[in-house]
């Protein structure tokens, strides 16, 4: 194999992109806990700042481990650049506001994770950025929300929690044709089973929190995007508002993308089972799973993706009363409103995540009081469909 990177594939990428090793020439890469950096001298300090001499100044805007981490999940996804933040929703927002300003407009797909709507429909608007949300499953929908100050079309697919999935190429289409960018949240596909990018997405954004640590460790987040958007919008943006993230955090989730790849398969092996599994419960009265074929969306998925992923949706018969019986007699499952890690979690979305959406909007998100998302984790499937069996009895 050649050693130039660019020959390099994705799980070679996910162990060696991005690697510098300091003067020890350590094995496992080196976490640099430092705030500042040293100048040789007042000279060198001038030209750092004004970039004409290369190097770290200060890591709010940049930092070795960090650069790593950047450079690593950059190579992993096929993308040109990245930036690290604190969390998955300060990417998101760092996304948009980088480059949007008073008197722009954006479209969005509706169904998304609540933080996300809330940043679409309250936050922009009080910024004078007007915003309009669309059934993203709709191409006629996208297209006739568009106006010429539209900059910006943002989804999220599949979306949390009711497995949404959107024709990405398609968007992208609509929004290239209005001169405006696509932004697509990525995280319940990760870099594994979707590439945004290759469908013609301009941006990506992920919660690292979730399936790139994907143990419940530590918060994290990523935009990655072409080079003149990060040299034009996103780098000044995250330098001077500071939503970055710690170089801890960016070590452990630089770590975790070296076993991405084999903990996502899993995940999406053990997933399939558990929906299959529900879908033969009396119980459950509808069981969403991209990778299952009776899946509004199943063809389309599978077009875009390489696998269902690892999130189960299911509504429970008797609604919210019932919905709690089960998640409170879980015994292996746990409740938790995160998603992605190596443990299986449960949340009832219409009380948590999504809590702040109205009932009407919950009900044309197809988000019933009897719905719980289900977050498969490394256990054996056989032992998870135990204990949601044992549990639905009770529902």
């Amino acid at each position: 194999m050649s050693s130039e990177p660019k020959s390099w594939r994705p799980q070679t990428l996910a162990v060696h992109g991005g690697t510098t090793r300091s003067p020890f020439g350590e094995t496992s890469e080196a976490l640099f806990l430092t705030s500042g950096y040293v100048y040789d001298s007042a000279e060198q300090a001038a030209a750092r700042f004004t970039g004409e001499d290369e190097g770290y100044i200060y890591s709010r805007y940049g930092n070795p481990t960090v650069t790593m981490f950047e450079e690593r999940i950059a190579a992993f996804e096929g993308a040109p650049c990245a930036r690290a933040t604190a969390s998955g929703m300060a990417a998101v927002t760092a996304s948009l506001l980088c480059h949007l300003k008073a008197g722009d407009h954006v479209v969005s797909s509706r169904a998304l994770f609540g933080g996300c709507r809330y940043v679409i429909e309250d936050l922009l608007p009080r910024l004078g950025i007007s915003s309009t949300l669309v059934d993203g499953r709709d191409m006629e929908a996208w297209k006739a929300a568009v106006r010429p100050e539209t900059k910006t079309l943002f989804l999220e697919s599949p979306s949390n929690p009711a497995l949404e999935v959107i024709d990405i190429a398609a968007v992208a289409k609509v929004a290239h044709a209005a001169g405006a960018r696509l932004i697509v949240d990525n995280v319940f596909a990760t870099p594994v089973l979707q590439r945004p990018m290759e469908l013609g997405a301009d941006v990506v954004v992920y919660s690292a929190t979730k399936h790139i640590d994907g143990q419940g460790r530590c918060l994290g987040g990523v935009v990655l995007c072409q080079k003149d958007f990060l040299d034009d919008h996103l780098h000044q943006f995250i330098r001077q508002t500071g939503p970055s993230i710690s170089p801890f955090n960016a070590w452990v989730m630089l770590k975790s993308i070296e076993t991405l790849e084999m903990r996502v398969r899993a995940l999406c092996d053990g997933a399939a089972q558990v929906a299959d599994a529900l879908a033969n419960n009396p119980n459950v009265t509808r069981v969403l799973y991209p990778g299952r074929k009776d899946h509004p969306q199943h063809a389309l998925a599978m077009k875009q993706m390489s696998a269902g992923g690892n999130v189960v949706a299911f509504d429970v018969k008797g609604g919210q009363e019932a919905a709690f019986r089960v998640a409170n007699a879980l015994n292996l499952v746990s409740i938790s409103n995160n998603l992605g890690d190596a443990k299986s979690l449960i949340t009832h979305p219409a009380t948590t995540t999504h809590q702040r959406v109205s009932v009407e909007a919950r009900a044309e998100l197809g988000i019933g009081p009897g719905l719980l998302r289900l977050s498969v984790g490394l256990e054996d499937p056989a032992d998870l469909i135990d204990d949601l069996n044992q549990a639905l009895q009770k529902a």
